[in-house]
């Protein structure tokens, strides 16, 4: 594929969307310095994306490069499907089966990278954030909903689908937490009882809203360090990076790290967890920025390989490193 010599990629900026189910975070700009950001709120896609291509238009339209979007799923990534490139079973209806990306291409006329807003948010964190220089990195929110994205040897996962984190399923204990799990797919996946929506449901209260030393966060912890055994013991990440919403809770990151070298019981024998627990989990440096930042390392790699279609996997691309 075509490379373009760096000196090029400097006087380019590039556009990025993080295209969220309540908003569209959009960006103009080369990196963390210099990056100009508006918000669209998400309503039908018609009227959002007429929003968003303004911006842009508006924006650097002389040296506009390339855009990148990091979207809420499930999503399409597969070049030869006929649906390459849309939002698809989405629970927002009138999101379901969009060509966000096809749409926004044709009207920039310009080359559009796309793919999850938590694979973006994982390429942000390891080209700006708490991922530099780690080759195996895992990405994970908790918010809305629970998604993550990683990386193994520098490469971001994609698949059969797109890495559905969220949705693992974990022992659940219904006379310690008689909750049954708020996913309408799955009841007491992750995402069923770890969410904020769970934790409002199981509460009565929003996350943000109990206590430090509410029993909840107890609960939370144990849940969510159950995931990132899991995750320790398949994908072996060098860190794991937890961000969103529910993690803006200074006691909670402690509570997890405790848990996970519980339920690990010294199996992974790796001086990162026994030794370094509180540089192995911790929260994003990129804040809420890792999505629409990650999502300018898509832009710049669909920049940098203009022969690859939009979407196309990045293995091997140094922009993700």
């Amino acid at each position: 594929m075509q490379d373009f010599p760096v000196a090029r990629i400097a006087l380019s900026f590039f556009g990025c969307i993080e295209a969220g189910g309540t908003k569209f975070v959009c960006g103009v700009g080369t990196g963390p310095d210099d990056l100009q950001q508006t918000t669209v709120p998400t309503t039908t896609p018609t009227a959002t994306v007429e929003k968003v291509v303004a911006f842009f238009r508006e924006q650097k339209a002389g040296n506009l490069s390339a855009v990148g979007i990091g979207s809420f799923g499930p999503i399409d990534l597969h070049p030869e499907s006929p649906t390459f490139g849309y939002i698809t079973s989405t629970p927002k209806k009138d999101w379901q089966n969009f060509d966000l990306a096809g749409t926004l291409q044709r009207a920039l006329d310009i080359p559009v990278g796309f793919d999850t807003d938590v694979n973006a948010a994982a390429a942000g964190e390891a080209r700006w954030g708490a991922g530099r220089g780690i080759a195996d990195v895992l990405y994970l929110t908790v918010g809305t909903g629970i998604g993550g994205g990683a990386l193994v040897n520098g490469e971001v996962i994609h698949g059969l689908l797109h890495p559905e984190m969220g949705h693992i399923r974990i022992p659940h204990d219904l006379q310690a937490d008689p909750y049954p799990g708020g996913c309408p797919f799955h009841h007491d996946c992750l995402e069923g009882l770890a969410s904020g929506p769970a934790m409002k449901a199981r509460w009565g209260v929003p996350a943000n809203e109990l206590p430090p030393d509410h029993p909840g966060w107890d609960l939370e912890a144990r849940y969510l360090a159950l995931g990132l055994a899991n995750w320790v013991c398949t994908l072996s990440p060098e860190r794991m990076i937890l961000g969103g919403g529910v993690m803006q809770q200074p006691q909670l990151f402690p509570k997890i790290r405790h848990e996970l070298l519980g339920l690990l019981n010294g199996y992974i024998n790796a001086s990162a967890l026994l030794e370094g627990i509180d540089t192995y989990v911790v929260p994003p440096e990129l804040g809420n920025r890792a999505g629409v930042l990650g999502s300018l390392v898509l832009a710049e790699h669909i920049y940098r390989n203009p022969s690859a279609r939009i979407g196309a996997p990045l293995a091997g691309d140094s922009a993700w490193r």
